[in-house]
This record gives structure tokens, C-alpha cells and sequence, in this order.
């Protein structure tokens, strides 16, 4: 059985997928891109910036379903320029609780609405 799942903390989907699903004692978050939740703005001055959007609206997605980033078991960055992958990774460690999950980075042609990054993690409940 899997629970779809939402938070008004974090920005609402650009197209048609659940924000997260619940599937067990796993929680799979969508990509949140750097949307601002009040404003519906793109947050796109730079990577540092972009990244810690992204990484909130994770946070307000995993808060919505009792969790916390220390519930992160797998994280998925997406961006479009391997020149910022340094800038990302200095937001994402301090943002992060140790020790940190498994991650990759990927970089791709493009991501929605122009975006610059993407993250999508998978949380185990406790």
C-alpha cells in the first residue's frame, strides 16, 4: 500500500506527480527544484541559493510526513552546470545532519521551469 503525500511548506508540483509517496518504511521525495513555496519564484541568483531552496522545500515535504533530514537514506542532485557542483555541495553538507546519506550528482542538459538544480532523496521511517 503506498500513501501519496503533501506539504504546503515546500512548493507544489510543476506537473503531474506526488510531491511524495509513502511505500512502507519508505518516504520517496520527488525533485523539489528551488521553487519558493510563498512565491512561486524560482530561486536562481546562484547555486548556493538554488540549493537551499531545493533543499527546504525536501525539508518541508519530509516534515509534512513526520520526518526530518536526518531520515534521508538516498539523495539524487540533479544540475546543469558541473562547474557548480563544489557551490552545492558546501550548502548540502551544512544543511545535512552527519552522517551523511548515499548520494550522486547528475548533470543534465536541462531541468523544469530552468532550473539549475534538483533534489529528490529517499527517507527511511524510524
Amino acid at each position: 500500500m503506498k500513501n501519496h503525500l503533501h506539504s504546503e511548506d515546500a512548493a507544489k508540483p510543476v506537473a503531474s506527480y506526488s510531491q511524495a509517496v509513502r511505500a512502507g518504511e519508505l518516504v520517496f521525495v520527488s525533485g523539489c527544484i528551488p521553487l519558493n513555496p510563498a512565491t512561486g519564484e524560482l530561486v536562481a541568483d546562484s547555486i548556493e541559493n538554488a540549493t537551499a531552496q531545493s533543499l527546504a522545500n525536501v525539508k518541508g515535504i519530509l516534515n509534512g510526513a513526520g520526518l526530518g533530514l536526518e531520515n534521508i537514506v538516498k539523495a539524487s542532485v540533479f544540475m546543469i552546470n558541473s562547474d557548480d557542483y563544489m557551490g552545492m555541495d558546501q550548502v548540502y553538507a551544512s544543511t545535512l545532519p552527519k552522517p551523511y546519506p548515499a548520494r550522486e550528482a547528475i548533470f543534465v542538459a536541462g531541468l523544469p521551469k530552468g532550473a539549475i538544480v534538483e533534489i529528490s532523496v529517499i527517507a527511511k521511517v524510524n
